[in-house]
């Protein structure tokens, strides 16, 4: 499995996630990662973006669900066939 690091902008510690799946949508390229490379962890879509310098992409999250659910199904082989649920937006299932 792939591993990234990603430097966050405002100079915290860098953050290791590990790439599950890439897909792209509408010209745009998305990564499907976890923070852990076995084991129960969580999965984030980060969508790429070019760089200010145009040399280095860079990845922000996506948060819009709307956005997210498109991307989500692109994913969905994946997802299954690693046994991960699904939470995204106010439609997390409660617990009971």
């Amino acid at each position: 499995m792939e591993k990234i690091v990603f430097m966050p902008e405002d100079g915290t510690t860098p953050e290791t996630f590990y790439v599950l799946d890439t897909a792209t949508l509408a010209g745009r390229n998305y990564l499907l990662v976890t923070d852990e490379e076995e084991g129960d962890g969580i999965a984030l879509v980060f969508r790429e973006e070019t760089g200010e310098d145009g040399s280095e992409p860079v990845y922000e999250i996506v948060e819009d669900d709307r956005e997210l659910d498109g991307v989500l199904t692109l994913f969905a082989d994946t997802l299954n066939e690693l046994g991960i649920d699904l939470e995204v937006g106010d439609e997390q299932e409660e617990e009971g």
